[in-house]
């Protein structure tokens, strides 16, 4: 199995990420499992150059989230170098 992570989505198509190397690959939207929003990540099976099957990595996404707002929260804690005291 790869790893993706739904990088967008579009009139009705999703641009996922496969890979180490993030190639893109756009699927149709309705391929993909219910509840899959941008920032998803997925576990994907493929033969060949097609995807045949798609499963939500509720780990994975869930540890991408809790990275991200680490990340906010030490912005916002940072302060701006431009307040006046």
């Amino acid at each position: 199995m790869n790893k993706a992570v739904i990088d967008r989505m579009e009139e009705g198509k999703a641009v996922l990420l496969v890979g180490d190397e993030q190639v893109e690959k756009i699927i149709a939207a309705h391929l993909l499992p219910p509840d899959s929003v941008e920032g998803t990540w997925l576990l994907i099976t493929m033969k060949e150059e097609e995807i045949t099957e798609i499963i939500i990595d509720h780990e994975a996404t869930k540890a991408a989230k809790e990275r991200i707002k680490q990340k906010q929260a030490k912005l916002l804690n940072r302060g701006s170098r431009f307040k006046k005291d």
